[in-house]
């Protein structure tokens, strides 16, 4: 079997306003199981940086350990890279931004690498409101330690083995909202039509954006009985809102038969068309947000779509007033400005 993408594409394929055709913003091929729908999400986030007319050196994607976090390999082979260890790629994150805010952080995780050895990193990267997008490849078990449940586990979930899961899950959608993230949406990964806009969406929020997307692991939690299988979820979701994201500067009509449309500017000018489907809902309310997921979650639904946002979101960069210029690029004379500007700024601390 070869693992080599053929480099032979058609001359007249469709291109954007780059130039580039949906080829550039491919990886190499994937090595996970075969259906598995960590590849249908890495399909999205490849025809959302296509349709955003990204510039792939300026996307650095950020991944721990885990199936997901193997999946950066697999799309935007011309972007930045970097594979940290378990539970730890906020870190990374947080350092690469601080470092160079001109690029566009796009962090994978995990159930496993977010919920269980990565939790505490995970709660304190919402905290700062770092500017990145965070996916989490949702599937409920461990694909690559044989199946077993993560801590997002529904109780009463069944695994392959047939084993019946006792513990309540972590529920990171909740915990993301209740945390004051700026941005949170969960979605399907059989659902591409909403999840490439969740994805564009989040890739504009100046902050933390963070999308679950539930991931069915085709080779040990696609059984009856689990509530993270393909079937499962195609019975049980319930969306928020058909989205449709609007680039910057670039017009459109939009109308729905049925429904109230919500519209929210994010800071760059693009736009956001919400058409409200779910009852007592308010996407830019976080009370309205947490209660739309716990009575989903009482009714044994998913809900997915963009469960809350706040367009007025002021990141990391913001709150330190750090420099707009990325380390690497400072000139001598600011890195040290003499000591005159040192003895100003002991005084200051006396």
């Amino acid at each position: 079997m070869s693992y080599v993408r053929p480099k032979f594409r058609h001359p007249q394929l469709p291109k954007n306003k780059l130039g580039y055709t949906m080829a550039y913003y491919e990886g190499a091929l994937s090595t996970l199981c075969a259906g598995c729908g960590h590849d249908s999400i890495g399909a999205a986030i490849v025809q959302a940086c296509y349709e955003l007319n990204i510039e792939p050196h300026r996307m650095a994607k950020l991944s721990g350990i885990g199936c997901s976090s193997k999946t950066p390999a697999y799309f935007l082979s011309n972007s930045h890279g970097f594979n940290s260890v378990h539970g730890r790629m906020p870190s990374v994150a947080t350092g690469a931004n601080l470092a160079n805010r001109d690029l566009i952080y796009f962090g994978v995780s995990g159930d496993g690498d977010s919920a269980s050895i990565g939790m505490g990193q995970f709660v304190h990267v919402i905290r700062r409101n770092l500017n990145m997008v965070y996916l989490v490849m949702n599937n409920g078990c461990y694909g690559l330690t044989k199946g077993q449940d993560s801590a997002t586990a529904d109780i009463g979930s069944k695994s392959k083995a047939g084993s019946v899961n006792l513990f309540e899950p972590i529920d990171l959608a909740s915990l993301a909202i209740e945390l004051g993230a700026t941005f949170v949406a969960q979605s399907f990964s059989g659902d591409k039509a909403q999840l490439i806009p969740l994805v564009k969406a989040a890739m504009k929020h100046p902050g933390f954006a963070f999308i679950n997307v539930i991931s069915p692991c085709v080779t040990f939690n696609n059984n009856s009985g689990s509530t993270k299988s393909y079937d499962y979820v195609r019975q049980h979701v319930e969306a928020t809102a058909t989205i449709d994201f609007v680039p910057e500067m670039q017009e459109i009509s939009v109308s729905y038969a049925k429904g109230d449309v919500k519209q929210v500017t994010q800071h760059d000018g693009s736009i956001l068309h919400l058409h409200k489907v779910a009852q007592d809902w308010d996407p830019l309310d976080r009370h309205s947000a947490v209660n739309a997921v716990l009575n989903a979650k009482a009714k044994s639904e998913i809900l997915t779509g963009l469960l809350y946002i706040d367009p007025d979101s002021r990141d990391l960069h913001h709150m330190l007033q750090t420099s707009y210029t990325p380390l690497n690029e400072l000139p001598q004379s600011e890195l040290c400005p003499g000591i005159e500007v040192l003895k100003s700024i002991n005084a200051e601390l006396r």
